[in-house]
């Protein structure tokens, strides 16, 4: 189990009271079969942040990252219909590794998690025609590129992305500032 979601687990015990194995089985339960059902019950009904409720949802329905057989294959099924995109992560990539070696890659079942310390970036094959690249951009005022999360998300911003063209200099500014604030 990587760093991140360690800390995740203990702050989730001093922040709520609960263990993740309570929180499991509070969710498990009340029967539910798909992950936004999760997130709203814990989220409106115990008051947690995205973030806590989301991880106790992939534990829960054994979604998560350490949970896959293997990690590459996550890789693999989020390009599953969505092929095109693909060139848009690897450029990416190529582009967030030359920005230094502390960089932990963490494939998660829909998206990639880029982090240092904290989380700086996400990769998210989100449909078919839109490629969202969120970052962690926290105080930067939005503009008609960099849009604003909803609170509590995982990311500060996104950017959409449907043409390689639209990875330019910008982006990687963007992407460059997430990483240096999260190191």
């Amino acid at each position: 189990m990587d760093k991140a979601t360690l800390t995740m687990i203990e702050n989730l015990q001093k922040n709520t009271g609960k263990s993740l194995e309570e929180w499991i089985s509070i969710v498990q339960k009340e029967n539910f079969t798909k992950h936004g059902e999760i997130l709203k019950f814990l989220k409106e009904t115990h008051g947690l942040t995205h973030g806590f409720a989301n991880l106790i949802a992939h534990k829960s329905r054994g979604s998560d990252a350490e949970s896959a057989e293997n990690q590459d294959d996550l890789i693999t099924k989020q390009y599953q219909g969505k092929e095109h995109f693909k060139p848009f992560y690897d450029k990416l990539m190529a582009e967030i590794l030359s920005l230094g070696k502390d960089i932990e890659i963490a494939p998660k079942n829909t998206y990639v998690s880029l982090r240092r310390k904290k989380q700086f970036a996400i990769l998210n094959p989100a449909t078919k025609t839109r490629f969202e690249v969120g970052i962690n951009l926290k105080g930067a005022e939005p503009t008609e590129r960099l849009l604003a999360e909803k609170p509590n998300s995982m990311c500060s911003h996104k950017i959409n992305i449907t043409s390689p063209a639209e990875i330019d200099k910008e982006v990687l500014g963007w992407i460059k500032k997430a990483y240096e604030s999260a190191g």
